[in-house]
Order: structure tokens, then sequence, then C-alpha cells
């Protein structure tokens, strides 16, 4: 069985979301910089997401498991998403309180997580 190439579709997965970021910035859709890069973790989280869906239906051994690859894609999108709130003027409790509402529930989902084994 051979090994696939997701390092590769991830690398391009990203150079389409910089291209869409700065396509996005060009048009001045997003006011500047700081909110360009902000967009850019929080969709590689989003891929991330769906890098997770991908390695429940193909897992292999010695990688990260799913579940493991689909919390570190929620944080990622939760960080790019608070610092994109906070880069673009609104109060940083919204930023705070985004962070910790996402990192109570994948808490409790872990814990919930150990009880099923």
């Amino acid at each position: 069985m051979s090994r696939k190439p997701v390092g590769l579709l991830s690398f391009g997965v990203f150079v389409i979301i910089v291209a869409i970021s700065l396509v996005v910035y060009a048009l001045n859709v997003i006011p500047n910089l700081s909110s360009f890069m902000a967009l850019i973790i929080a969709l590689y989280g989003c891929w991330t997401v769906a890098l997770a869906g991908i390695r429940v239906k193909n897992p292999e051994k010695y990688v990260r498991s799913a579940f493991s690859t689909f919390v570190w894609g929620v944080l990622l999108a939760a960080l790019g998403g608070a610092w994109f709130i906070a880069s673009i003027g609104v109060d940083l409790l919204y930023s705070a309180l985004l962070l910790l509402v996402v990192v109570g529930i994948l808490a409790v989902v872990s814990a919930l997580r150990g009880f099923k084994k």
C-alpha cells in the first residue's frame, strides 16, 4: 500500500488559499495586512478540518489521528477568526470569547471521547 501525497495536496491548498486571500486583499474587501494573514490562518484551519475527514476514511499508520488533525484545524480556524475579528476593529472581548468557547467545546469533546473507550 503506497503512501498518499497528503503533504503535496496540503501545499497546493495552501497556495490556493494565499491566492484567494491576495485577491480579497487587492479588491479592498479586507482592510489591512493583519486581516490578510488572519484570513489565511482561518482558511487553512478549515482545510485542516477537511483533511481530518479524509484521514477518517483513509487512516494511515504512524500519522496523526483524524481527531487530532480535526482539533488542530478547529484551533487554527478559531485563532484566525479571532485575529480577523480583532484586526477589523471589533472589540477584543469578542475575540477572547470566540477562543474561550472553542477551547471549552474541544475540552468537553475530548473528555467525552475518553468515556466512550
